[in-house]
Formats: structure tokens, sequence, C-alpha cells
């Protein structure tokens, strides 16, 4: 790589990095991308060399996500239980979204998805978490670990609604409760009904 292809890398790192950090304290319709630009100490030739709008910066971090939950699934031991590994998941997710997001930032995320004028990428059948938690259920019901009463798909939707469910209440909560201690309650509770009884 290039000094020049190095310097164009950290220039979108510190946009990016500056974005998010003002998303999470005025909320994403606070922040202009004249602000961006200025807190970032870079020019709008830059932002816009890098990003189309301001919505675009929540997808670039969303696709690093995706990339998080991809890298998870193939750090899980295979002989793991699907639904072992559906939990293990979760609980990641949950602990890295709060690292990585945290409160502000997830309620900034989501008042972004909500924008009637953005294509809800976080709505996408097709992203990675959908399609790993199919993958998992599917595996489960397989192995005849899960039920079979629904299909793979709309079990995966229904746990990742679970999912988010349970990272806007936290941030509507205002962080008020063990964000990896709660999905695993849930997925306990809601595994209990989809587990085949032997």
């Amino acid at each position: 790589m290039t000094s020049r292809q190095e310097k164009a890398i950290e220039t979108k790192q510190r946009i990016l990095r500056t974005a998010l950090d003002l998303f999470s304290e005025k909320g994403f319709d606070g922040v202009s991308v004249d602000e961006i630009v200025r807190k970032s100490e870079t020019s709008k030739g830059a932002f816009y060399g890098h990003f189309a709008s301001k919505y675009d910066i929540f997808l670039e971090k969303i696709k690093e996500i995706d990339q998080f939950y991809r890298d998870f699934q193939e750090s899980l031991p295979e002989i793991l239980p699907a639904e072992q590994k559906i939990r293990k998941l979760a609980i990641a997710q949950m602990k890295y979204l709060q690292d990585e997001l945290g409160r502000d930032g997830i309620r900034s995320l989501y008042a972004y998805a909500l924008t009637p004028s953005v294509d809800n990428y976080l709505s996408d059948t097709e992203r990675p978490l959908y399609a790993i938690l199919e993958q998992l259920v599917l595996e489960g019901q397989e192995k005849g670990e899960l039920t079979s009463s629904a299909s793979s798909g709309r079990l995966a939707l229904l746990l990742s609604r679970s999912m988010r469910g349970t990272l806007y209440d936290w941030a509507i909560f205002n962080g008020g409760f063990d964000l990896a201690g709660e999905i695993d309650s849930w997925l306990e509770l809601l595994f209990s009904g989809l587990r085949v009884k032997k």
C-alpha cells in the first residue's frame, strides 16, 4: 500500500470516528456534514471522497459490525449445539455493540434506520446476521435439536427481532440493565419453546 493510500484510509477512519462520536453526543439529526468536517480537521472534498452523505457513515459502521458477526461465527466450535452457538453470538453482539456504539450510538443508529429517505440496510434479510442465524437454526433443525414447526428463516427473523428489541430497550432505559445477561435470559425462555423434547 502506498503512503497516499494509507493516508486516505486514515482520513476515512478519522471522519468515521468523529461522525460517530458526534452522532452519539448530539443525535444523528443534530450533526451536519460541515461540523463533521470541522471536527475531523478534514475537508468537504475528503468527506465526499469517502462518503456520499452522512447516512453512509452508519452504513460503513454496519458493515464493520457485519464483519464482526462473520468472524465470530468462524470462531465458534463446530461441536456446540446450535442453540449454544446462537446464544454465544447474541451475547457477543450485545457486548460488542455496547462497547463500540454505547447507548447513544445505538439510539442514533435506530434514529438513522427510521429516517424515511434511507434505504434501511438494518432490515435487509440478506445481511450476514440474518444469514448466520438462519444457518444456525437450520443446523439445529437438521440435527433434531430445534423444532421444525416454523421455517429456519422465520425463526431467524424472530431471533434477530429479539436481539434488536433488547438493544432498543437498553437504549431507551438509559443502559439500566445488563445487556448480555438480558439477552441470554430472554433466549433461554425462547429456546425452551423451540427445543425438541426428548
